[in-house]
């Protein structure tokens, strides 16, 4: 599996840029502590919180305890609480291209503590629209050179937002300082994904067009959007969720099998599967609004923005060629998974009549959600006098498996930020390619469907998936 590029990295000075907003308390500093407590920070280390606000270095100590308490499910008093509050500092007055703040004075006063040849790490936890400026902020105040930059997704709106705002990092930023966070690859589920396939002949030989009938990456969520409607209906399932998240899976699905473990090489076979997605089609994609939505503060009465969409995608590879890759997510649906399912095809020209079998007996599903499971089911014939046929379904939760420590996904991506290792990161070559992808259904302005809240979406969404059909509800 991927190595890091450094085993232990050196002393590092992390600037958390929006350090006071959403994605920072909820995520990125919960993450910090987290690598605090499994001790995979380094030795010597400064984080440094960005923002437009003046604030006491105690002041912001105290947002950072709460956040952890009410967001991160941690208690500080169990500790390292007294060393962790120790690296954190604040640098008001904003940043920008013309006015740096406190920012420059902060970071100089931590290097002067930990060593000025500390590592500068910079976390854009920001907007996507203001990453172009903050990143011309960062060359105009001589904080690029040598220093990692972490962008957020998504990266760019549309193929033209990409490449504009590609241009902007590149005119900075070497390629090697960029990393471009997609959580989903950093989940454990994900990568035991990639173990599952290239160590174990049993599925490694079965991965192809020939043996699997459709792949299914299944993220229906029960959860509203009332506390972050502003956000959400400028954005969208397709932005938020479909061009981002379950693209990066599918392309983790189906990449071939890279020459090495080695970042470049992952990412490369990565992004070779992206350039054969097939652009997709309006009529093979469904938008859905809950009935609702338009009622939530901040949301717009004629809005059109979708809080579902499903997605049939073809990738037109000698392996997958002619496999459906359904894709699906919504707000305020049924039940809330985050499941990829390789359903396999049915035994041809066997003793076994095809209309004795059951319904996608057997699936391969990874489970992407909290610490991440493995399941299988098969096909067996039901205990007792009968010659009938069943499913029985064997799971391996990875929480359980000897030895074993899972990471959140936004710790372990932090972590090889730190370490330099750059596998779970995207490419611009692929996001290039799936903004292609994506571009009809980007430009789609046609009015989504309804669909009731705890419902499994729209009704053509469910006949999106025949005939094989969709795995979840199970």
């Amino acid at each position: 599996m991927p190595e890091s590029s450094e085993a232990t990295p050196g002393p590092t000075v992390f600037v958390l840029f929006g350090a006071t907003g959403d994605l920072a308390k909820r995520l990125v500093l919960p993450s910090f502590f987290r690598l605090v407590q499994e001790k995979l920070l380094p030795d010597d280390w400064r984080l440094i919180g960005n923002g437009r606000r003046t604030k006491t270095d105690d002041e912001f100590r105290d947002e950072v305890r709460e956040a952890l308490e009410q967001f991160g499910g941690l208690k500080p008093e169990d500790g390292p609480w007294d060393e962790f509050a120790a690296g954190l500092r604040f640098a008001g007055g904003g940043f920008t291209a013309d006015d740096p703040g406190e920012l420059l004075d902060r970071i100089a006063e931590a290097r002067g503590e930990i060593g000025q040849d500390a590592q500068l790490v910079h976390y854009l936890g920001l907007p996507p629209t203001t990453f172009g400026d903050y990143t011309r902020a960062l060359g105009a105040q001589g904080l690029a050179e040598g220093s990692r930059v972490v962008y957020e997704k998504p990266f760019g709106t549309s193929l033209e937002s990409f490449r504009e705002l590609d241009r902007v990092v590149h005119e900075v930023l070497d390629e090697s300082q960029v990393f471009r966070i997609d959580h989903f690859l950093g989940k454990e589920a994900t990568q035991e994904l990639r173990a599952l396939r290239f160590a174990n002949g049993l599925f490694g030989s079965s991965w192809d067009r020939h043996h699997v009938a459709a792949v299914e990456i299944d993220v229906p969520e029960t959860l509203d959007v009332a506390d972050r409607a502003s956000f959400y209906d400028a954005t969208g399932a397709v932005l938020d969720m479909l061009v981002t998240h379950l693209f990066q899976v599918a392309a983790e699905v189906a990449m071939d099998p890279p020459a090495t473990f080695r970042a470049d090489d992952v990412a490369a076979a990565r992004d070779e599967a992206v350039r054969h997605f097939r652009p997709l089609q309006r009529d093979e994609v469904v938008r859905g609004q809950f009935e609702g939505y338009r009622d939530l503060d901040h949301v717009a009465d004629d809005s059109t923005t979708e809080t579902f969409v499903a997605a049939r995608l073809w990738i037109d590879t000698d392996r997958w060629r002619g496999v459906p890759f359904l894709l699906r997510t919504g707000k305020r649906m049924a039940e809330s998974h985050q499941k990829v399912n390789l359903i396999f095809r049915d035994p041809e020209d066997g003793p076994v009549d095809e209309r004795d079998l059951p319904v996608r007996g057997n699936v391969l599903c990874f489970d992407l959600a909290g610490d991440g499971a493995l399941a299988l089911s098969m096909n067996v014939k039901t205990p007792g006098a009968s010659s009938d046929l069943g499913t029985a379904w064997t799971q391996i939760p990875l929480d359980t498996l000897s030895g074993g420590d899972p990471l959140p996904p936004y710790v372990r991506l932090i972590h090889d930020v730190l370490t330099g290792d750059r596998a779970l990161f995207t490419r611009p070559d692929g996001l290039e390619d799936v903004w292609t992808a994506a571009a009809e259904v980007l430009d789609d302005d046609r009015a989504p469907e309804p669909y009731a809240p705890g419902s499994w979406g729209p009704e053509s969404a469910l006949r999106l998936a025949d005939p094989v059909g969709w795995v979840l509800p199970g």
